[in-house]
C-alpha cells in the first residue's frame, strides 16, 4: 500500500497551489487503498479536472470503476452539468404550468455564475455530508481545484447556511429559498464533517519552493480560523542531485533545502510525507503505484537522448512583439502552477522598462504577484501593481446598490435589499464587475492579468458571455466597461492570450482544452508559453536526463499545433533575463 497518508480518515482532501500534486498524490492514495482491500470513491471539484487522463479512463458525474485498480471508483463533479440540473430541478415543475415566457425568464434568472457555483456545491456537499449517498465506500477522497478555490468551497457550508438562517425575505439570486432550506440539513452535516478529525483528513501538497510553501502555510492558517484542524503535508519532488558535476541539478537541490529550512513552524508541526522528484511522468496507474514506492534504481531512469531539436522563441522576442502594439491586455492563463504569475510579471517589467505604463493584476483567489513582482526587482514609476479583491469589491457592489436601487426605499424595503445583498452570490458579480473595468484599462496602457488556473477563469469568462446576453437586453442600466467586455476579450489586437504550461502531458492537454473553449467563446490564443523546460540546458544528472528526454515527446506534440511558442529554460532565480528595473508603486487592491 502508498504510504503517502498514514491511518487515514473515511474523508479525505487534498489541496494546495495549482502544479504541485495534489491529483497524483490523490490518485496515489487512492490506489494504495483500494490495493489494500478498500473500496474507495476518488472524487474531484475542479472545474478543470484531469483524473480521466491521470487514470486513463473516461469519467462522469456517477462513480466509475477505475481498470486495473479493483476497489477503486472515480467521478468528475460537472459544474455546467451540475448547474443544468439545479435549473431543471427548480424550473420543472413550473413547466405547462406557467406562461412559456415566465418558465424562460425564470431559467434566464438561474443562467448565472453564482447558479454554477450553488449547484455544484450541492453535488458536493451530498457526497461530504450525506453519508447515504457513499454508504458503499469505505473512503471519499477528494481531489480538489486549487487552493483559492477550495477555500471558498470549504466556506461555502457555512455561508449558506448563515444566509438561510438570516433571510426573511423568502428569495435570493438562486429563485425561491424554499429549495435552498430543503438542504439545510446537508450542509450542516457537510460543515461538521469538515471539521471532525475523525471523519476528515485534509492534506496540504506542496513544492519545497518558496512560493508554495508560503500559500501551504497561508492555507493551514485560513483552514484553522475555519475550525479544520486534522491538517497532513506532503511535499513533493524533493530532489537530490546525484551528480555534483551538473550546475542544475546542485542548483535545484539548493534551493529545495533553503526552501526547507524556511519551513514555517505551523507547517513544521503537521505530519509530513516527502516524496522525490521522479523521473518519469505520473500519467497512468503503474506510474501512479509508483509515486510513493520508487527508489531511484538505474533501471527506472532513461538513458541520454538529444531533445535540442526542438527550437522555440524566447520571452524577450515575445514581448518585443507586444511592446510594438503600444497597449491593450495581456492575460497569461494555464493550469495552476504552471507559472502564469511568474511569466505576468517578467512581461509586465520588461514592458516598463521599454518604457511602457504598465498595470499587473490578477483575478486569483491565491494572489501572489506583488511578491512575485519585489522578486524580480526594485521596481519602476510606470508599472502598477493591484489585485482584484473579493471582498472589497463586494462591499464597493454593495454600497453602489444601496446608493442606487436602495435609494427611496422604505425601511423595510432597504432591509430586504441588504439581506438579498448578503448572498454568497453577490461576491460572484462584483468580481466580475471589477475584472470588466480591470480589462477597460487597456485602452490606454498594458494591462497584464494573472488569472485564476484554468477551471475558475473558464467560469469567470463564461460569466462574461451570460453577462453580456443580458447586457444586450437592457445596456442603458450597465456600465460601459460591463457591455464592452466580450468584444473586447473577442478582439485580437486588444486582448493578447499567453497559454502557459510545462514540458509535461497533463498541463499542456489542458491547455489545449483551454484553447479550444476559447475559440467557441470567438477568443483567439495569442502565443504558448512553455514554462521551466529542461531541453535547453545540458544536463547530466539522470534524474533530470530523464525528465528532459520524456520532454521531447510533448514539446513535438505541441511544435504539431501550434506556430508561436517561447521556450524559457529551469533556472533556479526567479528572471534571470531581467537584469534593472527601478521603483513599483504596490498598492494592494484595484483602484488604490
Amino acid at each position: 500500500m502508498s504510504t503517502l497518508i498514514q491511518n487515514p480518515t473515511r474523508i479525505l482532501f487534498f489541496t494546495g497551489k495549482g502544479g504541485v500534486g495534489k491529483t497524483s498524490s490523490a490518485c496515489a492514495t487512492a490506489i494504495g487503498l483500494a490495493d489494500a482491500g478498500k473500496r474507495v470513491l476518488l472524487v474531484s471539484t475542479d472545474p478543470a479536472s484531469n483524473l480521466d487522463e491521470v487514470l486513463g479512463v473516461k469519467l462522469s458525474a456517477t462513480p466509475t470503476a477505475v481498470p486495473n485498480v479493483p476497489g477503486l471508483s472515480a467521478l468528475n463533479i460537472d459544474p455546467e452539468q451540475a448547474a443544468h440540473d439545479y435549473r431543471e430541478r427548480v424550473v420543472g415543475p413550473y413547466r405547462g404550468v406557467l406562461p412559456a415566457v415566465a418558465v424562460a425568464s425564470m431559467e434566464e434568472q438561474l443562467s448565472g455564475a453564482c447558479t454554477v457555483e450553488i449547484a455544484a456545491f450541492d453535488e458536493f456537499s451530498k457526497l461530504l455530508g450525506d453519508k447515504a449517498a457513499t454508504a458503499q465506500f469505505d473512503h471519499v477522497i477528494f481531489d480538489t481545484a486549487p487552493t483559492g478555490h477550495t477555500l471558498r468551497l470549504l466556506e461555502l457550508p457555512a455561508a449558506w447556511s448563515n444566509f438561510i438562517d438570516t433571510n426573511v425575505g423568502g428569495t435570493s439570486c438562486l429563485g425561491p429559498l424554499s429549495g435552498l432550506n430543503a438542504q439545510r440539513v446537508l450542509y450542516a452535516a457537510s460543515n461538521e464533517a469538515l471539521r471532525d478529525p475523525a471523519q476528515t483528513i485534509l492534506v496540504l501538497v506542496a513544492r519545497p519552493e518558496r512560493s508554495s510553501i508560503a500559500e501551504a502555510e497561508r492555507t493551514r492558517a485560513e483552514l484553522a480560523q475555519l475550525g479544520v484542524g486534522n491538517v497532513r503535508l506532503i511535499l513533493n519532488g524533493v530532489f537530490k542531485a546525484r551528480d555534483a558535476g551538473d550546475a542544475t541539478a546542485v542548483a535545484m537541490e539548493a534551493r529545495g533545502l533553503a526552501s526547507l529550512e524556511e519551513l514555517p513552524a505551523g507547517l513544521r508541526g503537521l505530519q509530513r510525507v516527502d516524496v522525490p522528484l521522479l523521473p518519469f511522468g505520473l500519467v497512468g496507474i503503474d506510474a501512479l503505484r509508483r509515486m510513493g514506492t520508487w527508489t531511484g534504481a538505474a533501471g527506472e531512469l532513461v538513458p541520454a537522448v538529444s531533445t535540442k531539436v526542438f527550437r522555440g522563441e524566447r520571452l524577450d522576442d515575445l514581448v518585443n512583439d507586444l511592446a510594438r502594439r503600444g497597449n491593450g491586455v495581456v492575460m497569461t492563463m494555464g493550469k495552476g502552477g504552471v507559472g502564469k504569475t511568474t511569466v505576468a510579471a517578467r512581461i509586465a517589467s520588461e514592458l516598463v522598462r521599454r518604457g511602457l505604463p504598465v498595470t499587473l493584476t490578477t483575478t486569483d483567489p491565491a494572489a501572489h504577484v506583488e511578491q512575485a513582482v519585489r522578486e524580480l526587482s526594485a521596481g519602476a514609476s510606470g508599472l502598477r501593481v493591484t489585485r482584484i479583491d473579493p471582498e472589497l469589491e463586494t462591499r464597493r457592489y454593495t454600497e453602489e446598490v444601496m446608493a442606487t436601487a436602495g435609494n427611496g426605499l422604505d425601511a423595510q424595503g432597504k432591509a430586504l435589499l441588504e439581506e438579498d445583498l448578503r448572498s454568497p452570490c453577490t461576491e460572484e458579480i462584483a468580481v466580475f464587475r471589477a475584472f470588466a473595468e480591470t480589462v477597460a484599462q487597456g485602452k490606454d496602457r498594458f494591462v497584464i492579468i494573472d488569472t485564476a488556473p484554468t477551471g475558475h477563469t473558464l467560469l469567470l469568462l463564461d460569466a462574461a458571455e451570460s453577462y453580456h446576453r443580458e447586457v444586450l437586453k437592457k445596456p442603458s442600466g450597465s456600465p460601459e466597461a460591463v457591455q464592452q467586455l466580450l468584444p473586447r476579450l473577442r478582439d485580437p489586437s486588444y486582448t493578447h492570450v499567453l497559454l502557459v504550461t510545462l514540458p509535461e502531458a497533463t498541463p499542456i492537454h489542458e491547455a489545449m482544452q483551454l484553447e479550444r473553449d476559447l475559440a467557441r467563446a470567438d477568443i483567439k490564443a495569442f502565443a504558448w508559453v512553455v514554462n521551466q523546460s529542461l531541453t535547453p540546458l545540458d544536463v547530466t544528472d539522470p534524474v533530470l536526463r530523464s525528465r528532459r528526454a520524456h520532454e521531447a515527446t510533448h514539446l513535438r506534440e505541441l511544435a504539431d499545433h501550434f506556430a508561436q511558442i517561447v521556450l524559457e529554460p529551469w533556472s533556479v532565480g526567479f528572471a534571470p533575463s531581467v537584469q534593472r528595473a527601478p521603483a513599483l508603486a504596490m498598492p494592494a487592491q484595484r483602484g488604490a
